[in-house]
């Protein structure tokens, strides 16, 4: 394996399997992940675009069409697709990126998977560590993906600079649209299905 200090040169110089191999020492808390993160030289004028929304909304078919778009311009995007992991056998499938299939050889696009490992509000533990790590990597845009969340999971407001809510029409009637939590948090609203 690389010496940590290689692989952040690495990442910085946009190599994704060193970038791969950093997200992991970071998400698992693996010494030095510490170190690294304080000598990382995050660009944060990078844009962190979160998505989130109830399960089944469109979530992950919405973050590969914005990814064809932004790569047909040649810019790099990174994305992080959490998904729920069970409290009952704590395993996950991470089948977001699955929807996001077209990008598998793309090279203007990263992906990596995460679970939650149980943590609440729609992301994981170490997100924002591992936004802060994509950064460094000198990406255009960052889309951070939440697992399907309901009324109260807003944690994604606090990381990103722009918020998407996606909704799908059977998401309620006007009361329940106008009650607090994930309806506030919203830059932008996206209804999907409309078609329905």
């Amino acid at each position: 394996m690389e010496e940590p200090e290689n692989l952040l040169s690495l990442t910085e110089k946009g190599n994704f399997r060193a970038l791969a191999r950093l997200l992991t020492l970071v998400e698992n808390d693996i010494s030095p992940a510490g170190e690294i993160l304080k000598s990382l030289q995050s660009n944060n004028a990078t844009p962190v675009i979160g998505i989130t929304g109830p399960p089944g909304a469109g979530k992950s078919t919405l973050v590969n069409a914005i990814a064809t778009e932004l790569s047909k311009a040649n810019k790099k995007i990174a994305i992080l697709a959490i998904d729920p992991t069970s409290p009952f056998n704590f395993g996950s499938l991470l089948g977001d990126r699955i929807r996001m299939s077209p990008q598998f050889t793309n090279p203007n696009v990263f992906i990596r998977s995460l679970a939650t490992r149980g943590s609440l509000g729609g992301m994981s533990a170490k997100t924002i560590e591992m936004v802060d790590v994509l950064k460094a990597a000198n990406f255009d845009m960052i889309i951070v993906e939440t697992v399907g969340v309901g009324q109260s999971e807003v944690e994604i407001a606090g990381l990103a600079d722009k918020t998407i809510v996606m909704l799908v029409p059977e998401s309620g009637d006007g009361i329940q649209t106008i009650k607090s939590g994930l309806m506030e948090i919203a830059d932008c609203f996206v209804v999907n299905k409309a078609d329905r």
